[in-house]
């Protein structure tokens, strides 16, 4: 047994501990008489009973003659009185406020928090940080996560409250990340990699920029499957280009470059016709117009035999789904593969990759994409390695804050004014652009900080009051603009500060590609030293009543880049629609319809009962054989839940337009 004494200003606390278990609580006065200090009042109590009973004061001595002692903590009185009774005690390290709730929790590295002048153990540092979050608004489970994250790493509960409550703000802890700026890569010359010299020659390229160049040092001419993610206009492009043309030379096969819109693929087209008229043809694969216009006119040669060809996901999955297929692939480029996260097409997209890559095992695969969630999760799913390339001139500090809504205002006026009391070393006042979720809120914003502080800028004004909103800003004539996320694109100040009052377009939240953009304004390396970021979060807070997540777990989640991991979700409409596709192009093969939806990044919904509950197929020793009306669904992109609601429908009406009306307003399962 061991006797722990804790000097409580004036009174002892007495513990009596097993080792596992607290069997005893005590508390004792000590008092000084000629014979030096004495206990007086000892009162003990077991666990389970509130109160204490009166015990004569030898027993305290009986105590701790037997047992072990420890103390908490120096206490002179105490000191003398263990000492008139030759009791020698061992200094005990223990949580102080455990051992006010009867619990005994020995500190170690491992287990502690600082929490004002004292180490407290991580779970009563948690229950702190708790009871101010109810203090301060309803988090959500992201939230409370990260700020225990935040308490494994600083183990230091006052640090952490620092971004619960602003009114103590200190940028030194209210930092969430810093990223520092991109040290320059030597790119090689195109001449000096492993590319024919015909196609080095016709690219018109000289020196690689920096992704290309992480790519070719990844594998990328020899084969290797990347995920490549980077800025819009960094070249990944010719990444694909370099692999495919080369493949393509040394006779390896085809290049297929797929893209999500129509215009993208007509522009690739004319691009690389024009550019390897003389090395290869080149066809467009898109969906076909019925209507006769001049915008939906074919650009060019529809053939699926061209060297290289490029289309449409949804015009190049038509091929598949049809019955037909590409031979002697090569190269698969799947430009923007960001679109595996959309609602509608993203289980599409997920379904032609796998079809691709049933038809064409031996292709190498080339997935493009400027903003991904969790790419790294994303790149072994497509069992491909990442090539990522984050270009930052200047470094970037990034803060998060937690307030309620009425005090934003207040946090930025005075985070404006300090940033425009600073000059870089080029000789530039900080400036602040503050980005809000509405018109209205600009105004408010920019009439709060006063005229000579700060603009609104929304697409409300007309164009020559944003021309002089852009020209005080630049002259430096004022130190802030606010402007709405849905402007976000179209703003191109020099601002060395970006300040989220919120982080939706209207009632819609951010993806991480448009905040990605928008806190990319912080910091120009002409005139700027660094860059800063902040978030003002408000705990609880949403836009719309459908929403499950609230404002500060969405800062969480895009200051992380993880909005959401890329992986499709599949109802029955989308499964049994992929389903049917995927039986079309494996020839009904059982066996290999398995291994094409293994392949796939999201999981199918198990539809085959459900199809052949409807006899739409028919099962037979390994082998699916659709029905006309399952092949429909294959053919025209519908699932099973749309072919019946069809068919139903068919039987009560007889006008098709009314029965499409239908089909629109009660769209089944995955809308």
């Amino acid at each position: 047994m061991t006797v722990i004494l804790v000097p409580q200003r004036g009174t002892y606390k007495l513990i009596l501990f097993d080792g596992r278990n607290v069997r005893e609580t005590g508390v004792f006065s000590l008092t000084r008489s000629s014979r030096g200090y004495r206990p007086t009042d000892l009162k003990i109590r077991r666990p389970g009973r509130r109160n204490y009973s009166n015990v004569p004061t030898k027993r305290l001595i009986e105590i701790l003659r037997q047992d072990e002692v420890r103390v908490t903590a120096d206490d002179p009185a105490l000191n003398a009185f263990l000492g008139d009774f030759q009791i020698a005690p061992a200094k005990a390290s223990l949580c102080r406020i455990c051992l006010l709730e009867d619990r005994v929790t020995p500190l170690k590295k491992k287990n502690t928090a600082r929490f004002g002048r004292e180490q407290i153990c991580m779970d009563c540092a948690e229950r702190e940080l708790r009871r101010e979050m109810g203090y301060l608004g309803r988090f959500g489970d992201r939230s409370s996560g990260h700020v225990r994250a935040l308490l494994e790493s600083y183990r230091d509960v006052d640090r952490v409250l620092a971004l619960l409550q602003p009114d103590q703000r200190d940028r030194t802890q209210t930092i969430f990340d810093r990223l520092e700026a991109s040290r320059p890569i030597e790119t090689s010359h195109i001449g000096d990699i492993a590319v024919p010299q015909e196609f080095a020659r016709a690219s018109g390229v000289e020196y690689l920029t920096p992704v290309q160049q992480l790519a070719v040092n990844a594998g990328l001419l020899e084969g290797q499957h990347l995920l490549v993610v980077s800025a819009t206009a960094s070249g990944k492009t010719f990444v694909g280009e370099m692999a495919g043309l080369k493949n393509l030379i040394e006779g390896r096969g085809r290049l297929l470059f797929l893209v999500p819109l129509v215009a993208l693929a007509n522009q690739k087209f004319l691009r690389f016709r024009e550019r390897y008229k003389d090395i290869a043809s080149v066809s467009l694969q898109i969906g076909a117009s019925r209507l006769n216009l001049p915008e939906t006119r074919p650009v060019g040669e529809r053939s699926t035999r061209a060297q290289i060809v490029v289309g449409t996901y949804e015009g190049m999955d038509t091929v598949f789904r049809n019955g037909r297929s590409l031979k002697n692939i090569g190269t698969v480029v799947i430009d923007e593969v960001q679109n595996l996260e959309e609602p509608e097409r993203g289980h599409r997209l997920d379904g032609l990759i796998a079809r691709i890559k049933h038809t064409s095992p031996n292709a190498q695969f080339l997935y493009l994409s400027a903003t991904i969630g969790s790419p790294g999760v994303l790149a072994r799913k497509l069992g491909a390695g990442l090539v990522r390339y984050d270009s930052r001139p200047v470094p970037l500090e990034r803060h998060l804050i937690f307030c309620e809504k009425k005090k934003k205002l207040q946090y930025v006026k005075s985070m404006v004014r300090e940033e425009f009391g600073r000059r870089s070393s080029k000789g530039y006042r900080g400036q602040t652009i503050v980005f809000t979720n509405s018109r209205a809120r600009c105004h408010t914003l920019a009439d709060a900080l006063g005229n000579n502080v700060a603009r609104p800028y929304h697409s409300g004004l007309t164009a020559q009051e944003r021309r002089h909103v852009e020209d005080l800003f630049t002259s430096q004539k004022i130190a802030c603009v606010v402007t709405t996320a849905a402007l976000a694109a179209g703003v191109d100040f020099p601002a060395s500060q970006v300040i989220f009052d919120a982080l939706a377009m209207g009632i819609k939240w951010l993806s991480v590609q448009e905040f990605n953009q928008m806190l990319g304004r912080a910091g120009r390396p002409d005139f700027h030293d660094e860059g800063r970021v902040v978030i003002l979060a408000e705990p609880g807070a949403t836009y719309s009543r459908t929403s499950k997540v609230t404002e500060e777990e969405m800062a969480i989640a895009l200051l992380r880049g993880r909005m959401e991991e890329v992986a499709p979700e599949y109802g029955i409409e989308g499964s049994s629609e992929e389903f049917a596709a995927n039986a079309v192009v494996c020839r009904g093969d059982e066996g290999a319809i398995k291994r094409a939806e293994a392949s796939m990044v999201g999981t199918l919904e198990p539809v085959l009962p459900v199809l052949l509950e409807h006899h739409l197929v028919r099962r037979q020793k390994g082998h699916i054989e659709l029905s006309d009306l399952a092949k429909v669904m294959a053919r025209h992109f519908i699932g099973v839940e749309r072919l019946l609601l069809v068919r139903r429908l068919v039987k009560k009406m007889d006008d098709p337009l009314q029965i499409l009306a239908e089909i629109d307003c009660a769209v089944p399962g995955e809308r």
